[in-house]
């Protein structure tokens, strides 16, 4: 395959821009909403952005894998060197309810890394661009993690009441908390210096994680499991057990205190 991350990139920003101006027109419409059991709610507009980008990408690069929220996942993208991961909508639930915090999340993983990605936040003007080894962008211009060495006042975007549960052996510092309904859009806010961390200790999807964690990473953030092991995507069960993405200084603080848990006890 001749195509290289940075074209892949600008695939996915041309993409994910055109399916976000879909799932906006969708909206407009009135949208059809129905419930996937345990995954939460989905809509029409979720159905036709993963058409719309299924088309575009795969038939731009017949040579990749596909892995979609919204697509039967099947093996043949294990085969494949270079696989599409994608979320068409991302926070569907505050796009049902009219909140911008969603965002078209696209990455492109060759061998178990992301080496392309974009986070599009169509009602917030946002777009985050990423490829591996050269750095991260917001609409254009360079972005990176914040400096935040401690704790204490950091800007969390977590459930705050995670952090209240009996099972930490040593009560959290005191620090501010905030929500985005996207995954991948926290991430990428941590990288922008936005926000110290995200933290979610529960399993998270590929299609969750996958661009937040280039983009994030990128901007000079790091980003892994609870324990501290870095993702790796496309595999069989593409599942990742938890989510720490944080400011590099910030990290290993967080891990020291993450690490001892068994998470099970937190469900």
């Amino acid at each position: 395959m001749t195509d290289g991350p940075a074209s892949d990139a600008a695939l996915l920003r041309a993409a994910a821009i055109e399916a976000g101006a879909l799932a906006l027109d969708y909206r407009k419409r009135g949208l059809r909403i129905w419930s996937k059991g345990a995954a939460g709610p989905v809509t029409d507009a979720d159905q036709a952005a993963d058409a719309l980008l299924k088309a575009r990408l795969t038939g731009a690069r017949e040579g990749y894998g596909w892995l979609s929220e919204e697509t039967a996942d099947g093996p043949d993208r294990l085969s494949r060197s270079r696989t599409f991961v994608v979320d068409p909508i991302d926070g569907t639930v505050a796009f049902m309810k009219n909140k911008p915090w969603w965002t078209v999340a696209l990455a492109v993983v060759e061998d178990g890394r992301p080496v392309a990605a974009v986070v599009h936040a169509p009602a917030m003007n946002e777009t985050f661009v990423a490829v591996a080894g050269e750095g991260a962008t917001l609409n254009g211009q360079p972005i990176q993690a914040s400096d935040t060495d401690s704790l204490d006042d950091a800007s969390m975007l977590a459930d705050a009441r995670l952090f209240d549960h009996p099972i930490w052996p040593d009560p959290w510092p005191v620090m501010r908390f905030d929500k985005r309904n996207s995954i991948a859009y926290r991430m990428a806010l941590v990288g922008a210096g936005a926000f110290d961390a995200a933290m979610a200790l529960s399993p998270k999807w590929d299609w969750d994680v996958c661009a937040g964690a280039l983009i994030a990473e990128e901007a000079g953030a790091r980003c892994t499991d609870h324990l501290g092991r870095p993702y790796r995507f496309n595999r069989p069960d593409p599942r990742q057990p938890a989510l720490v993405c944080a400011a590099p200084r910030l990290h290993p603080l967080i891990l020291k205190r993450t690490a001892p848990i068994h998470l099970p006890d937190l469900l």
